[in-house]
């Protein structure tokens, strides 16, 4: 699975941890910044990730800030993007299984490294279900 994740200065750290714990064979990462712990602004940095998203150079993406809510904000004014702030490994499965999140959202302030580990690996295991799920998207679309 190729991912592309982004974070502003106070996701930079958890980027970092991240992209260094989950080496495997089955994530390629596809850095979109910041770069370091200097304060900047999250929008570029959700742009660049929901338009790989949007143009499927990756399968999906992670975005971190203080609180996620403003990457949330920032990746869903782009068609097609579906994401999804999770605090806990079963926010983050539901996400992806009832309203097929192409993109997760973590905030960096309130949850562990051991937490976003296992949040990530739940929400890329798990399988969109479809069904009533997939009418709901379709209303949001319209």
């Amino acid at each position: 699975m190729k991912l592309a994740i982004g974070a502003d200065h106070r996701g930079f750290a958890l980027k970092e941890y991240l992209m260094q714990s989950m080496i495997d064979a089955s994530i390629t990462w596809v850095d979109a910044g910041c770069n370091s712990a200097l304060r900047c602004d999250f929008p570029p940095f959700a742009q660049t990730v929901a338009k790989q998203v949007q143009d499927k150079s990756v399968d999906a993406g992670i975005l971190i800030c203080g609180s996620g809510i403003g990457m949330s904000i920032a990746a869903n004014r782009y068609k097609g993007i579906y994401a999804a702030l999770a605090w806990n490994v079963e926010v983050a499965r539901s996400s992806k299984e009832h309203d097929n999140a192409n993109i997760l959202v973590l905030p960096a302030d309130y949850i562990s490294l051991t937490e976003s580990v296992a949040m990530v690996k739940a929400w890329k295991k798990a399988q969109f279900l479809g069904n009533e799920y997939l009418s709901r998207l379709k209303m949001i679309d319209k």
